[in-house]
């Protein structure tokens, strides 16, 4: 599935992810993301830009695993925040995600 991008609040965008029944924080999972990208795909993305401060951008990812956990991924958006994590989910958009959930 190509991920669907949004533009709204953080807050906005994790209620909406929420009732769309994305409950899990895989930013509790920072390291697995990372090793193993295949086993995740993005359905959909907010990003949030700050007013004035570039700092205040982030990307809210909505994410489900190969074994159907269904969560967000939280990123700042600005160069000195962005984990190796959320570099990866973001090439994942850029990629896509047809080969995704290849074992």
């Amino acid at each position: 599935m190509k991920p669907i991008y949004h533009y709204a609040t953080v807050s906005e965008a994790l209620k909406q992810l929420n009732k769309k029944g994305f409950i899990h924080d895989f930013n509790l999972q920072d390291e697995t993301i990372q090793e193993n990208p295949h086993r995740y795909e993005i359905e959909h993305v907010y990003r949030y830009e700050g007013d004035s401060d570039p700092d205040e951008e982030a990307v809210v990812y909505g994410i489900t695993s190969k074994s159907g956990e269904r969560g967000v991924y939280v990123a700042g958006f600005s160069a000195n925040s962005e984990s190796e994590a959320a570099t990866v989910l973001a090439q994942l958009c850029i990629q896509g995600n047809s080969k995704r959930f290849r074992t």
